[in-house]
């Protein structure tokens, strides 16, 4: 049933559709207040009239049915309770049979999003900074597939520029082909800091880098033999990291890829009068925008970030056609997007109202900010193991006897991780803090895997499941079926927000008002129509919460 549609359609307010009412009503933020809730204020302006009258004059004119058993007037708001037992029933077997797929939907049906995110860097440790990016990417995917898109997550590596040929440099100083086989990432990050270190007493290194960069861009032969040994050893150590994190993508194209494709945009810009020489250098003027010029061109002809990154978008919308590109990158970068997605729009790209920076927060350390240069990194690898290991000391303390417990402390402490970066708003800085990440207390996920586990032991102790619609319900068992409700509209609304902490809240939520349900009512040993009942909402909500940490790319477990 959908309820919404019914009360709009009943309203029958002239001077506004039952579609745009049906977007106005909204569901309270306490279940005392009721199930529905239409707030008047916005009808003010139409129907020129105070939001309590009119609350109160729809509320006169309004007819209970089966469905709707209440309709009040408070306060400007017109509050509508439903007929709770018959959602609650209908609810129910909707979620038992639509298991897995429960909260999807085919919004998106025949359109793309493509979604650019994690983007680590060649040679570079992947530290706790990449964390946000990835996980907030990764949880976009799976929530847009979920509703229905077709969905290109890319990766877009950071394999061009200057630090190359500093690894180059560093490379035939202070390593060799044996050790960097042998030390990988690791053996990379302490020669790229050594550099940084040397060259501030010889200033004549960062010449060479450059020329080593030049050879890399001009074809030589030994320069990408080496680049390409640094590109590879990265990718199969950071897909490990990806692997854990259950992270996927469909593309890897990174800045070197659009090497060849800057020019159309360069001659492009200057065909439409839109570039500038500023000091040697060519600029697009963004003054009368309220943004400082987007440099095109350096004044020796090399490419930027914007560059790269405006024909990346034009190549994008060639080959996927999206309805919706999604940069998740920090709001550090707040400028840069701004302003080559205002010069897309200058040079007539229609679509450029389409490109979206889902900006986040950074990440810090108690130290001070991270920085590969310096060494000054926590590496994502550490914190999960420590996690894991974390996870592993406590299912021995608690529960000894557990089988698999390596598995399960696997999917715990990666969890933890996973659950900690999305459980805020996404613009929220955060300091980086062990203790933080590594408490199982509290708000955590944990607690929502622990909550899923109870619900499996529930479900074996009470066997299979009879009719269940023969029960009167109490305030516990419908605070449940009421959150549980709220699944469909929290993934919509995670996806038009970018915002995946909204499924980390919902599954704390739903967790919290569970455990209270368990504490308070029998299951196994109730009456049998009352146990059937109070099972199949122990059923459904193991699989709603199932398929929120699935969402968020967080594996459950069967016994904790």
């Amino acid at each position: 049933m959908d309820y919404r549609k019914h009360i709009s359609q009943k309203l029958n307010i002239d001077g506004v559709s039952a579609e745009q009412l049906c977007s106005f009503i909204e569901i309270p933020p306490n279940n005392d207040m009721g199930d529905f809730a239409l707030p008047c204020f916005k009808l003010s302006k139409i129907l020129r009239n105070s939001p309590v009258k009119i609350a109160e004059d729809l509320k006169n004119a309004f007819v209970v049915d089966e469905y709707i058993s209440e309709c009040s007037a408070v306060n400007g708001y017109l509050n509508f309770k439903i007929n709770r037992k018959g959602f609650a029933f209908n609810l129910i077997e909707k979620i038992l049979n639509a298991g897995d797929a429960y909260g999807s939907a085919e919004i998106g049906k025949g359109k793309t999003v493509c979604i650019d995110y994690s983007s680590i860097n060649i040679a570079k440790p992947f530290h706790i900074g990449h964390l946000s990016t990835t996980v907030i990417g990764s949880a976009l995917c799976k929530i847009y597939r979920f509703l229905g898109y077709k969905v290109v997550g890319i990766n877009h590596l950071g394999d061009y520029g200057t630090q190359f040929g500093k690894l180059i440099v560093a490379y035939k100083k202070w390593s060799s082909e044996e050790q960097v086989k042998e030390g990988r990432l690791k053996e990379l990050t302490r020669i790229y800091v050594k550099y940084h270190d040397e060259a501030k007493l010889d200033p004549t290194m960062d010449d060479m880098a450059r020329r080593y960069f030049k050879l890399i861009e001009d074809g030589d032969e030994e320069s990408n033999k080496l680049f390409e040994m640094f590109k590879k050893i990265t990718l199969e150590e950071v897909d490990k990291i990806y692997k854990l994190l259950n992270v996927e993508f469909d593309s890897y194209a990174g800045e070197s890829f659009y090497n060849d494709k800057m020019a159309p945009v360069v001659n492009e810009l200057k065909e439409k009068g839109l570039m500038k020489t500023s000091d040697g250098a060519s600029i697009v003027d963004l003054e009368e925008y309220g943004m400082s010029p987007c440099l095109i061109l350096k004044s020796d002809g090399s490419s930027l970030y914007a560059t790269r990154d405006m024909a990346a978008a034009v190549y994008r919308k060639n080959t996927y056609n999206f309805d919706k590109c999604l940069y998740v990158v920090a709001y550090q970068q707040n400028l840069h997007f701004k302003q080559f997605f205002k010069v897309l729009e200058l040079m007539g790209k229609e679509w450029a109202k389409d490109l979206v920076h889902v900006a986040y927060g950074m990440v810090s350390l108690e130290s001070g900010s991270m920085s590969t240069r310096s060494g000054n990194v926590v590496l994502l690898e550490d914190v999960i193991n420590k996690t894991i290991e974390k996870a592993y000391k406590v299912i021995e303390e608690k529960n000894p006897e557990l089988q698999d417990k390596e598995t399960i402390a696997k999917a715990v402490g990666t969890g933890a991780v996973i659950f900690g970066a999305l459980c805020n708003n996404k613009i929220k800085d955060i300091v980086f803090s062990y203790d933080r990440v590594l408490s199982f207390e509290g708000e955590t996920c944990p607690y929502v895997q622990y909550t899923v586990a109870r619900c499996n032991s529930v479900i074996a102790k009470c066997g299979e499941l009879g009719d269940f619609k023969k029960v009167e319900m109490n305030d516990d068992e419908y605070a449940v079926i009421a959150e549980l409700g709220k699944f469909e509209e929290i993934i919509k609304a995670s996806a038009e927000k970018y915002e995946p902490s909204l499924v980390t809240r919902y599954a704390i939520d739903l967790a919290t008002v569970f455990n209270k349900f368990y504490m308070n009512c029998k299951i196994a040993v109730a009456e049998e129509d009352v146990k059937n009942f109070r099972l199949s909402i122990t059923k459904a909500v193991k699989i709603t919460l199932t398929n929120a940490l699935t969402l968020l790319g967080i594996e459950t477990v069967e016994q904790m």
